[in-house]
């Protein structure tokens, strides 16, 4: 079995307060949440490392330019 890194530990350390919080509630569209929680300071971190340039930060996330011009007005990060 692979071992899991600190960012899978993290996040499965969360889901697990998480569903602890749900006190037996159902829970629901939980993908959904991981990623918006997840996506908006990602992107911010990457580009303060890529200096604001955004060919370099798409490049360290490997994905386009495009899709992160896209996610970057999607969470309020472009101008």
């Amino acid at each position: 079995m692979m071992e899991e890194n600190e960012i899978a530990a993290c996040l499965r350390r969360s889901l697990n307060r998480y569903f602890k919080d749900l006190d037996g509630e159902a829970p629901s569209e939980i993908y959904s949440m991981v990623v918006s929680v997840v996506e908006k300071p990602l992107l911010t971190y990457i580009l303060d490392r890529a200096e604001g340039t955004q060919p370099r930060a798409a490049d360290m996330l490997g994905i386009n330019r495009n899709p992160l011009r896209k996610k970057m007005r999607e969470h309020g990060l472009s101008d």
